[in-house]
């Protein structure tokens, strides 16, 4: 079986640390030991710029400090190669040139920063009132269309029980309205069966879709998340994996909960934050994908309760998140779990039946 790794096209954290702080050293030597008039400390600003990835707030602006101070005594130790008073004059002047361009840049990388901050929270905010709003129209709709059949349903039981509450019960009358109270009550029952299949089932035709390519492109979407809480996202697909018949975007949603869940739990504390996702084929032709992560793990003695709904360890969270995938991977026949990761974190796995080529000849009759 080959398999192929595929990176996030981005340093690590410590990778990062540790080039921002060879380049400092590099400057400062290259300051220290030159002609006063040869002036490298523009580059500090390069080193500010890697640093903003990060720091923030107080601890960029130490940064900033350190780099004005590395400028400040790299200056006075090259005094000893100056030719001359006017050489000497020239050094101290871009020395502090090179200060104030330092502070400047910092500023406005610190504005930035803030800028992206408050795009951001606004972003989140949002999204947050699209989905009240959302949730709103879509409970007005489902009340809208049960009401009329309820409401029929009351209107006639009242009727046949007047009509039974006659001297003399009229039958008729009274079985037709016991008709209708059935029609109405199988039509009610009707709409919320379809209410169901738009959010398990889908109406969606299932088609054939390359979970590989469907991985690959997710990660793609959540590439600038990921790099935004300093998360390595690692692939490992397998070269072999057959298509699974299913809904693509309801596939797609799981792969994103998963994902950004993964993210969440590693962007507090973690100290190696990579986010694993792997796929291969099982013994039984099931597609199985896997995303592993290295965060804070399942919950204590709760992990039972991990896909239920309602139930979330996050202070903003939901609880529906989860459940709602299971939902979606039991409804296309395939199964969602979680396992505890080594050393430490969680892995969630969904395992997904491998179409045959009869199913992928009627999916495309059908299309």
């Amino acid at each position: 079986m080959s398999f192929r790794s595929v990176r996030a096209i981005s340093l690590s954290p410590l990778a990062l640390q540790v080039a921002t702080v060879l380049l400092a050293l590099g400057v400062f030597a290259a300051d220290a030991f030159t002609a006063p008039d040869q002036v490298f400390s523009g580059f500090y600003v390069l080193v500010v710029v890697m640093s903003a990835r990060f720091c923030r707030g107080r601890d960029l602006w130490i940064v900033a400090g350190t780099c004005m101070a590395m400028t400040l005594l790299a200056q006075v130790l090259s005094n000893h190669l100056a030719v001359g008073k006017d050489q000497a004059a020239i050094g101290a002047f871009n020395a502090m040139d090179g200060v104030l361009v330092i502070a400047v840049a910092t500023y406005f990388i610190q504005r930035g920063q803030q800028a992206q901050a408050a795009l951001q929270r606004a972003q989140a905010d949002l999204a947050r009132v699209t989905r009240v709003t959302t949730m709103g129209e879509l409970t007005a709709s489902i009340a809208h269309e049960v009401n009329q059949p309820i409401a029929a349903v009351v209107t006639n039981a009242s009727a046949c029980l007047r009509w039974l509450d006659n001297d003399k019960p009229n039958l008729d009358e009274a079985r037709a309205a016991a008709t209708r109270i059935v029609r109405d009550g199988t039509r009610a029952a009707d709409i919320i069966s379809r209410i169901r299949r738009l959010f398990t089932k889908g109406g969606q035709p299932r088609q054939p879709v390359d979970v590989n390519q469907l991985v690959r492109e997710t990660v793609d979407v959540l590439g600038n998340e990921a790099v935004r809480h300093a998360v390595t996202l690692r692939t490992d697909l397998a070269g072999d994996i057959p298509e699974v018949m299913a809904d693509r975007v309801q596939l797609q949603q799981v792969m994103v909960n998963l994902i950004v869940n993964g993210i969440d739990a590693m962007k507090d504390g973690a100290r190696t934050r990579e986010l694993a996702l792997k796929t291969r084929l099982s013994e039984d032709r099931e597609v199985v994908v896997s995303v592993s992560d290295t965060g804070v793990g399942l919950p204590a003695q709760q992990a039972d309760r991990l896909f239920d709904a309602f139930f979330t360890t996050k202070p903003e969270g939901t609880g529906m998140g989860l459940a709602i995938s299971r939902s979606i991977i039991e409804a296309h026949h395939g199964r969602l779990w979680a396992t505890p990761n080594t050393p430490g974190g969680a892995i969630f796995v969904f395992a997904l039946p491998a179409r045959n080529e009869t199913e992928g000849e009627v999916a495309m009759a059908n299309a």
